[in-house]
């Protein structure tokens, strides 16, 4: 008869190997898509990046084989402190593995702080701030579609060199907003340009004219807008009724979607100048998958760049989690074989995960088309530029985030 001694160790190995097989062969995935539902985010992702990112789902091929894979999704409605609330009840009590989207910088990053801590994962789409690659990088968060240094270097740069070498600032007073005035005004002055001025105005306002007066009377060359969704598009509507364009100065777009130019019209937004990593009507492919898009879309629309770059990111995630056998609900540990093995989908191409969490792809310097020149609908882009991937991104050796080994 053995000693209940040695009974002891060898049921907890026997155990420890049980759980070890169970957690090997997991294959139930639950993903959180966290964004604006109703606000004035909402049109660039929203019900849209839900859609998208079943779509993803869908294409991945893991339900036929056998994995179980469910999609949830909570409005933020653009504040920090409820975005980790929702965040929180997800990954305590509803087994949520990731969380996708997180448009609004402010969201985002203590979004990201949480899913350190809990050793969750962030696949980040629709926030902008570089610093979440940056000084506020985790090894469990990625950005996958672009950050304030992309647009700055694309849009500002661009318009600098273009002879626009006195900036004015209209921002958007939140981390976001912030991070892309800072990015900016540093490509302006890098590239001898000078920046005259700015004012923050709050999230979701209806009313420019204060902060559009401002501007006009800077006699700026160019007025920045540091703002996104409904701040830009009301911003650019109000300074048409102001005659800004017409006197002379010009508006730059530092983040506008294809949504965005839809709700303008091209009447209104013709001639805008600005940064995107993806146009529905880039290629092919993009084309393909666009169309197929469009036919789900709760909103009836064309994806925007964020909404694309959802469908993508959780494609990657998910293809990781098959390199692995299953899920091991370790985010850490999913994040590294998602910087390991190559990315390459129809909507961004081929483009390395680094290891500071951004994902490397080329970024276009976009044109609003005049209204005749565009031959059927959502036509409202022509290409200026292709921005190289390494011209994208931070150069890694420039990077603060503490991941990156110098």
């Amino acid at each position: 008869m053995t000693p209940t001694w040695r009974i002891a160790p060898l049921i907890a190995v026997a155990a420890f190997g049980s759980a070890t097989s169970a957690s090997a062969d997991d294959k139930n995935v639950k993903i959180g898509v966290l964004n604006d539902m109703s606000s004035l985010y909402a049109d660039i992702g929203g019900p849209n990046s839900v859609e998208a990112i079943k779509m993803a789902v869908e294409d991945s091929g893991l339900r036929d084989k056998g994995w179980k894979i469910e999609v949830v999704s909570g409005d933020h409605q653009n504040k920090p402190d409820i975005g980790v609330n929702i965040a929180r009840q997800w990954i305590d009590s509803d087994k949520v593995d990731v969380i996708a989207d997180t448009p609004n910088s402010g969201v985002a990053l203590a979004v990201s702080n949480l899913v350190k801590e809990k050793n969750a994962i962030l696949l980040n789409s629709g926030a902008a701030t570089a610093d979440l690659t940056g000084k506020a990088c985790t090894p469990n968060t990625i950005s996958y579609t672009y950050d304030t240094y992309m647009l700055a270097n694309g849009t500002g740069k661009a318009l600098t060199k273009a002879g626009g070498d006195s900036w004015f600032f209209l921002t958007a007073d939140y981390a976001f907003g912030h991070a892309l005035e800072r990015d900016t005004s540093n490509v302006v002055t890098a590239n001898g340009g000078k920046v005259l001025g700015d004012v923050n105005h709050p999230l979701n306002t209806s009313d420019f004219s204060s902060f559009l007066l401002q501007a006009q009377s800077s006699k700026a060359k160019v007025i920045g807008l540091a703002n996104a969704g409904g701040d830009t598009t009301n911003s650019i509507k109000q300074a048409a009724e102001f005659g800004i364009v017409q006197g002379g100065q010009k508006l730059a777009a530092l983040l506008l979607f294809v949504t965005d130019v839809h709700a303008l019209g091209l009447k209104t937004a013709q001639g805008l100048t600005f940064t995107e990593s993806f146009y529905w009507d880039l290629n092919d492919q993009t084309r393909a998958w666009s169309n197929r898009f469009m036919k789900r879309s709760p909103k009836g629309t064309m994806p925007s760049m964020t909404v694309a770059g959802n469908y993508a990111a959780v494609l990657h995630y998910l293809k990781a989690l098959d390199a692995l056998g299953g899920n091991p609900h370790d985010g850490a540990k999913v994040v590294a074989k998602m910087k390991e093995i190559p990315t390459d989908d129809p909507l961004f191409g081929k483009g390395p995960l680094r290891a500071d969490g951004r994902r490397i792809i080329p970024a276009y310097l976009f044109e609003v088309k005049k209204p005749e020149e565009s031959k059927y609908p959502w036509d409202y882009y022509k290409l200026v530029a292709t921005i190289s991937p390494d011209d994208a991104a931070k150069p890694l050796e420039a990077s603060e985030c503490p991941l990156v080994k110098k």
